[in-house]
């Protein structure tokens, strides 16, 4: 197999030292290990020496040279990681979106109100595909719509017993600072 090299000369070299030092100075260390296995390329090193030099992947440090050699610095700074592909389509995302504002009573649900494990039902249902609850809120959330959790509360306690105990008993059950110094 032919040895790949990154295209350059001393002019490069000079160039690729300016980005590496900007690279070091933002903080960006992937940027720079990426320009330093160029500037290696470029005087001459092979894809195995400068792998071992780096203490990466020769795959890693041939992609590099190939994608400097085809878009230039561009192809070196960090790009968008796409992460895995959405299960919705963005209609299928306008249809959920559809029915989340009619409410789950136009849904034909007897409840009022839409709950996570709810509207993954409802996903699974209209469109095969099945979400974990916990997953829903996040995808809500893409959708601008607001995740609003209950509150607990006790619903067949006495207030004013409630406000006694909060303000005369919890106070005498809590340890004093100077209770142990005495």
């Amino acid at each position: 197999m032919q040895p790949i090299f990154a295209r350059g000369n001393s002019r490069t070299l000079q160039r690729l030292k300016r980005l590496r030092q900007a690279a070091q100075t933002d903080r960006a260390a992937r940027v720079a290990l990426r320009l330093d296995a160029i500037m290696l390329s470029v005087q001459g090193l092979t894809t195995g020496h400068i792998s071992g030099a780096l203490q990466v992947d020769r795959t890693r440090t041939h992609a590099w040279i190939r994608a400097w050699n085809e878009y230039g610095e561009e192809g070196l700074l960090e790009g968008h990681r796409s992460g895995r592909p959405a299960r919705l389509s963005t209609s299928q995302r306008e249809q959920l979106a559809d029915i989340l504002d009619s409410g789950p009573v136009a849904h034909g649900l007897n409840t009022g109100v839409w709950t996570s494990p709810l509207i993954a039902q409802v996903i699974a249902e209209e469109f095969d595909v099945t979400y974990h609850p916990g997953h829903v809120r996040h995808l809500l959330k893409a959708l601008n719509f607001s995740v609003q959790r209950p509150k607990t509360r006790l619903v067949q306690a006495d207030p004013k017993k409630q406000n006694r105990w909060i303000r005369f008993t919890h106070p005498n059950l809590k340890k004093t600072p100077g209770a142990k110094a005495h």
